[in-house]
């Protein structure tokens, strides 16, 4: 695919080929770049344009990358297409999430298997009824990488939406029933969090034929709130990110097996 709007470097990321690895992790936050690319080797910082920014080093020797997202599908999806473009092939996103469920508590993890598609960007890329699924292997990786650490996680479906305050204050939306109609039915189905990306990186990376996961730190559970069961809050991302790096370390290793 040509460049946009550039004759150098994508036109969003500020990046060209060679500046990433085919391995990369996605986080929303660009302030979290710098802490994450600390778990690589020889990390070096490489680009910064509006909400992406992008560390690159190396694990087991192999090239990988961070580069922030931002917030929401749609630059998530800009994020995604333009590292696909200079030759990126294997996402993961580390994000933070809101629990759905009483057990997925505050410090939990959520490695997500699919998600709901609440989101608008999605539905430029595929119909409304094609499921949002995350790679298999990814998911696989990400699941023996929690557990070789022992930290509490849940694997299955997020709920993926555009509005935050939509979900936390929707009796001040005229739309506010369906919103809260929708959320109680998605308990039901039990969707175990809550956040805003997964959606879009699953339905683009189906469409650009390219392996995508996520695993989501749970921050709080507005639902255990409800229920007036005690709840806590957590802002601490290293496990998320512990979690996400094993799992490149795990699929860099299965990588270069089938390459013998």
């Amino acid at each position: 695919m040509p460049l946009v709007y550039s004759d150098e470097f994508e036109y969003h990321i500020k990046l060209k080929k060679g500046d990433v690895g085919r391995y990369v992790l996605l986080p929303g936050d660009p302030g979290r770049c710098e802490k994450i690319a600390e778990y690589f080797e020889s990390p070096s910082f490489i680009a910064r344009n509006r909400e992406y920014t992008t560390y690159t080093g190396y694990i087991s020797g192999e090239k990988v990358s961070v580069i922030s997202t931002g917030i929401g599908g749609a630059s998530a999806a800009i994020a995604l297409e333009e590292l696909i473009h200079i030759g990126a092939d294997t996402f993961i996103r580390v994000g933070t999430s809101g629990g759905m469920q009483p057990e997925v508590e505050a410090g939990h993890l959520v490695i997500a298997t699919g998600a709901v598609r609440l989101d608008g960007t999605s539905r430029e890329y595929a119909p409304e009824e094609y499921p949002a699924v995350a790679d298999f292997e990814i998911v696989s990786a990400l699941r023996e990488a929690a557990g070789k650490f022992g930290y509490n996680s849940h694997t299955g479906v997020v709920q993926c939406k555009d509005s935050f305050y939509g979900q936390h204050d929707p009796d001040s939306m005229p739309v506010g029933e369906i919103l809260k109609d929708k959320w109680n039915a998605y308990i039901k189905c039990g969707a175990l969090t809550s956040e805003m990306e997964s959606a879009t990186l699953f339905i683009v990376g189906s469409v650009r034929r390219v392996r995508v996961g996520s695993v989501l730190l749970v921050i709080g559970n507005q639902t255990r709130r409800s229920m007036g069961l005690p709840e806590t809050l957590c802002y601490d991302t290293d496990i998320a990110v512990k979690t996400a790096v094993e799992a490149l370390r795990l699929l860099i290793e299965a990588d270069r097996k089938k390459l013998r």
